[in-house]
Order: C-alpha cells, then structure tokens, then sequence
C-alpha cells in the first residue's frame, strides 16, 4: 500500500471517529463508510448489513446499490448456502464468491443479483468483542474477480470503524432506554414522559391525559410478595399497552401511569378511551400458584379545555384521580373546575386537623345503643370530634375530607383508641355496666397492616378486656377490594374475641350475599332505609329482609338514625331489638356518657344478648 493510500484510509478513520464522538446516527455513519470505501477502491459497489438475532440480515447502507436488490435481500437468513452476507454470517468468516452464475452458494439468490450487473461478492463478518456477529461488510463487483490487496486493506479499516460505531450506537441506546424507559415494564418513564408531553402541546394539536393508579398494590406486595408486585405492574402495564396506538402508556414510578391519549378533543371520547383502559388492565394474574385480580382507577384532563402547560394538565388529571379514588374508585373520572375547590379545601382540612392531632384536640364522644324494648344502653358507638382552639366542637362530617388521607387517618385512630381504652377502663373501675364500645376503623388502618396488634396492645396496656370492644368497619373499607387484607385482619380480630360491626349496611357495596363469607358479628342498618320507615313500603321490605336473615345468620341487627317513636315502634315489630340515634341521645362527651350509663345502662347480670 503506498504511502498516499495509507494516507487516505488514516483520513477516513478520523472522519468516521470524528463522527461517531459528536453524536451521528449509526445509518448516516454506515452511507459515509461505503461512499469513501468505492472512493478508495473504484468499481466496487459497497454494502452493510445488519444481524437481527444472530440471524437476520438488514439493510443499513448500500447508496450505490440498486434499491430493488436493497429490497430483496431485507430479510435474508443467515444459514450454509445463502449467498456471500448469510454464508459469512453462519460460519463467522469471510466468503468470497468470485463468480456469482456458477458458485453454488448463490443459488437461491443468483435471479437477484445478476440482472443488476453484479457478477462477484466478497463479505466479511463484523464481530463485536462478546464473539457475536452483528454486521457484514461486503464489496460488490461488476465482473468474476476476488479482492485485491488494497481492498483488504481498506475493508480490513472499515470493518474495524463499523464495529466501533454499531458498538458505540448499542452503548447509546442502551443508555437511552436506562435514561427514558422503565426497566420492568419497558413503557417510557417519567423522564420520557415529561419530553412526550412537552412535544405533544408544542405541536398544538388535541390530546388528553389520563393518570392512572393500579389499586390494591401494597395490598399485593405486602400479602404475596414484591415478586407478585411486580408482576402486577408488568401485566398492567403490558394490558395498557396493548389497547390502541393512539395511546402512548408511560410509567412514572410505584404503582403510578399515565397515558397521552393522541388526537382527543372531547371529555367524551376521553371517558371512551378511559373506559377501554380500564376494561383492558382488569383480570386474573397470576404468580406462583396464586391469583390476584387487576384494577386501575383513572382521573383524565383535556389540552386546552383543562389546562394548556404540562404542569396544569397533570395537576387536573391528579385532581380528576384522586376523587375517583374517593367516589369511583376501578373506574374513571374527569377533570371539572370544581374539584380543585374540593381539593383546595381538603388540603385545608388536613392541615387543620393535623394541627389538632398535634395538639391532642380529637377526642371521642359517644353515642348509646339502647334496646329498643327496655330503653336500657347496652353499648356505645365512640365518634371523633375535634375540638377547635376556642373550644368549639366538630363533628367528623365537617372535616372527614382530611381523613382520606392515610397518615391523618391513621395517627387520628391511634389517638381515638387510646382515649376510648381510657374511658372503658374507667367505667369498669367505677362499676358501670355496658356490653361494648364499637370504634371506626378505615382501609389506611387496614394496609398499615399492625391493627390487630394496636388494639390488642393499647387496650392490653389499660386492662381492657377485647370482648367489650366492637369493631365497626364501613362497608366500603370491607368490601371495596378485591384482596382479602381485610376480611383476613378481621377475622384474626373475632379471634380474639373481638366483635365486628358492618357500618352503614346497604349503602356501598354490599348485597345479602356478601354476609355468607364476609365475618360479621352486627349489622348496622343504615339510616337511609331507617329514615323512610313508614313513609314507603319497599324500605319497611327492606329491613324486614335484613333483619330476618341476619337473625338466621345468627348476626345481631343495630339501626341507625332513629329519630321518632313510631321508628323505634316498627323496627321492635320487624324484630330489630338495637338502635341508636338522637330519639336517644346525641353523641356525648365522655363525662357526660358517665352520668347516662348511670342513669340507664343494663342492670348486671342483664347483659344477655339482644338481637
């Protein structure tokens, strides 16, 4: 090789390592190889092609080569007699096939190459440094010849430089998808997201937002195992993917998704692509024997409509989410205005009663449950107030928004539990009779996973027996799941002779059936059926029903919100013995509650059951 050809290939060698250090594209860098290639040696016509699965061959760059003949070959396999490229790629050496219309290994592939003109192939296997083969580098020649010494020379560099700039490409992309893609789901992470939406409101055009949480994932984590978490997540997120192409999932963290939902421009066909999300991400998964099911809530946001900067629309959509949380909670729910109020309020009231926890202002009152027929207190339902800085007292509907959060929720049971165990043990002490005390519960409490260990400790610690203690579990905490966290803490509860109240029965989710494998020890009758008692007849059926098969069930029935005589007259007809509600007496300071029991609490000795 002469001293100006030594020259010319140390040229290209800086022109393609200039290249790849400022970033240029593996295709663009592959075209410039094979043009200065047919400079260096004219005549031939040169080629690159691509290994897909150790097997496959793709174009990458052939400028000069006819592109009928690019098209033909896309897809070739790699195997003993398939041409020079395969061939060389299947025995990882170099094939030089110096006549096309007589060498064997062309032919299958002869009919291509020879009505271009192209007469002989020489290929060499580019190998990367795990022993792989990823590329082929071959020169086309227009009449029967092998390779001179220069072209060796000159392909012996260009392989060299392509396998520095494919293994350079594979090192991008590979830092690429660590930087911009989740690593358990392969769906765009946060980051990524965060450029998807700044480019889909750059662009102007319509689009929605969707955010969504997978429901019950502690649940899952904690119960299973973070394995069976995860496989969650990676089903969810394979199900979202898999809907539309239009919609672009991405994962931004936990058990957290959102989704960019391309050409929407109505709250309308935004709940449609909602809905089939939905319907999408629900069913059976499976992990190690177990099944658990699938459920995603949604909250979605409109560009333009809703917000036009990424911040407002994911702030709306969060807003949207976290009240289908509250209210609709497996389903979806979309933005309106008057949610950020509700949100700004709710942030009001945590802080207020954070405050309050802080500075022990919860405290229980309590409200009787009297036998209907002897209008004796056979127990106590205890209910948070909060009491304000200037004295003033406030019942839980007034600041229940703050409870939705957990750590508000669940710091606010610790303190009502320790307050309530203060007061029984002080009944006890000074002799008042009663049978039990019911306490509120919600699902924060539940997923903490440490209940049953609270209340057996805290009650434990003031010598309070648990048979005295009534659980009350609204409906919604009970039944809304689709794991057993639940059910399953209950029932270790009853165990240990705790009682268990259903809140609130026939409002939520809750049907008859439910009973058969739900543990209950009492069901609460809601106030909504206990109200129209008298004024309609379906409600007076209603009760009666429920108090009928509880009795089979051998489940005690308490109705809620009595308020008049004629009430209390029907609910002792239909055979509900308990009640509770202002006909009685309103919720009560404990001081208070001291003087009532006695007053009007069981005589001892009368503490039988009551149904």
């Amino acid at each position: 090789m002469t001293g100006g050809e030594t020259e010319q290939l140390l040229r290209l060698q800086t022109e393609v390592l200039e290249a790849v250090a400022q970033g240029e594209t593996l295709p663009a860098i592959a075209r410039m190889l094979c043009l200065r290639a047919e400079q260096l040696a004219p005549g031939v016509i040169c080629s690159i092609l691509l290994v897909e699965d150790g097997v496959v061959l793709r174009p990458l760059a052939a400028p000069t080569l006819p592109q009928v003949y690019t098209d033909q070959i896309d897809g070739l396999k790699a195997g003993p007699k398939a041409g020079s490229c395969g061939t060389a790629v299947y025995h990882k050496t170099e094939v030089v096939v110096s006549d096309i219309a007589i060498d064997p290994l062309w032919d299958s592939f002869r009919a291509h190459a020879e009505p271009h003109g192209l007469r002989a192939c020489w290929s060499n296997p580019i190998i990367n440094h795990a022993g792989r083969v990823v590329a082929t580098f071959a020169f086309y020649y227009r009449e029967p010849r092998g390779p001179s010494d220069l072209e060796r020379d000159i392909v012996a560099t260009c392989v060299h430089l392509c396998a520095l700039a494919i293994e350079h490409e594979r090192i991008r992309e590979r830092n690429f998808r660590l930087a911009y893609f989740d690593v358990l789901t392969g769906l765009a992470n946060r980051g990524r997201f965060n450029q998807l939406l700044s480019d889909v409101i750059d662009d102007e055009q319509p689009f929605g937002l969707i955010l969504l949480d997978i429901d019950h994932l502690k649940s899952v984590n904690d119960t299973i195992g973070h394995a069976a978490g995860d496989r969650l997540i990676a089903t969810v997120a394979a199900r979202l993917n898999s809907v539309n192409d239009k919609l672009v999932p991405c994962r931004l963290g936990g058990d957290e998704f959102a989704v960019i939902v391309r050409g929407c421009d109505s709250h309308e066909l935004l709940e449609h692509w909602g809905s089939l999300l939905c319907d999408a991400a629900t069913g059976m998964v499976e992990m190690g024997g177990q099944t658990f099911e699938a459920h995603v809530t949604m909250g979605g946001a409109l560009f333009g409509v809703d917000g036009i900067t990424a911040s407002t629309l994911i702030q709306n959509a969060d807003f949207a989410l976290y009240h289908a949380k509250q209210a609709r909670r497996g389903g979806y729910m979309a933005f309106h205005s008057d949610l950020r109020t509700q949100m700004t309020h709710r942030h009001a009231m945590v802080r207020e009663v954070d405050q309050a926890l802080l500075e022990n202002r919860i405290e229980p009152h309590y409200q009787p449950i009297v036998n209907i027929t002897t209008n004796q207190i056979v127990g106590l339902e205890a209910l948070a107030r909060l009491r304000m800085p200037d004295g003033a007292v406030v019942s839980a509907g007034q600041f229940h928004t703050a409870l939705s959060d957990p750590r508000i929720a669940y710091e606010m049971t610790g303190q009502m539990l320790t307050q309530v165990a203060r007061d029984m043990r002080h009944w006890l002490d000074v002799g008042l009779n009663f049978q039990h005390v019911g306490v509120n519960v919600t699902t924060g409490d539940f997923l903490r996973g440490d209940l049953a260990d609270r209340i057996i400790d805290i009650f434990g610690r003031a010598s309070v027996p648990l048979s005295h203690i009534v659980l009350e579990v609204n409906e919604a905490v009970f039944m809304g799941g689709s794991d057993k966290i639940v059910p399953n803490a209950v029932e270790a509860l009853r165990a240990r002779g705790i009682l268990v109240a259903l809140d609130d029965f026939g409002t939520g989710f809750a049907s008859l059936t439910h009973l058969l494998s739900f543990p209950v020890d009492i069901i609460k009758i809601d106030r909504s059926f206990v109200t129209r008692l008298g004024v309609d007849g379906p409600s007076e059926a209603l009760v009666s029903g429920i108090v009928d098969i509880a009795h089979k069930l051998d489940m005690r029935t308490v109705a809620e919100g009595v308020e008049r005589e004629e009430q209390a007259e029907m609910l002792r007809r239909l055979g509900c013995n308990l009640a509770q509600g202002y006909l009685y007496a309103r919720p009560v300071p404990a001081r208070v509650c001291t003087g009532m029991l006695e007053a009007y609490g069981q005589t001892p000795g009368d503490n039988r059951k009551t149904a």
